[in-house]
């Protein structure tokens, strides 16, 4: 294995440690197509922002099209919205000191990485996997560029929301504990206890977790507040 450790696997190993494990183990990694479909999304903001009904109802959307114009639209208001219709560059693989990811996009000028996501975000900030692979890149970037970069980008298209990640001592912590935990991961962690990750985990079957509790019980991770 590279002494880098992939931006996906801090993800993972910062959601859980179990499905890190699994993760490895999978040999088809590939996303589904339905992710590319949800992905493109980020790269038609400008078109969609007033597209009609009709015209959204047919785009792999996670909210209602009246939703998604106003979201689009209040993105429209920020400093941020001419750099993210209009990537420096796409899909840009980084490497830095510890880690190697992929950015979606570069935006602006020093350039600041973005990642896209297929998901959903919390009421506020962003999860807990995401803030952490986004400090990866941003620190890839930085470590190549030999310059600072304080700030990452989250999009979630499907709903047209794109949240902001400072590298703050908390989220640089976060990253940190991800990281020794990748690097450190030679045998088969322990199952979470009831939690309430293991229903949309992908590797639930595999894991052989029991039903979880109610949501009201269950272990949560922390969303970042946004900084927007």
């Amino acid at each position: 294995m590279s002494s880098r450790i992939a931006a996906s696997d801090l993800a993972h190993a910062a959601y859980c440690p179990r499905q890190l494990y699994y993760a490895r183990r999978d040999s088809d990694r590939e996303p589904p197509p339905t992710v590319g479909d949800i992905r493109a999304l980020a790269f038609e903001y400008a078109s969609l922002v007033d597209a009609s009904d009709d015209e959204l109802t047919a785009k792999p959307l996670a909210t209602t099209p009246t939703t998604y114009r106003r979201n689009l639209r209040r993105l429209r208001e920020r400093d941020e919205w001419e750099s993210l219709t209009n990537p420096t560059r796409k899909d840009v693989v980084l490497a830095g000191k510890d880690c190697r990811g992929v950015a979606h996009k570069l935006v602006g000028d020093p350039p600041v990485p973005s990642l896209v996501s297929p998901g959903t975000p919390p009421e506020r900030g962003v999860w807990e996997p995401q803030r952490v692979r986004a400090v990866a890149v941003a620190k890839a970037l930085s470590w190549e560029r030999e310059s600072a970069v304080e700030r990452a980008f989250v999009e979630y298209p499907a709903v047209g929301v794109v949240r902001t990640v400072r590298l703050t001592t908390q989220n640089k912590a976060a990253y940190r504990r991800a990281l020794r935990v990748a690097r450190g991961l030679d045998f088969v962690p322990p199952r979470l206890r009831n939690s309430a990750k293991c229903e949309g985990c992908a590797y639930r079957e595999q894991c052989g977790v029991s039903d979880p509790r109610p949501k009201s019980w269950a272990c949560q991770w922390t969303p970042l507040l946004p900084s927007i």
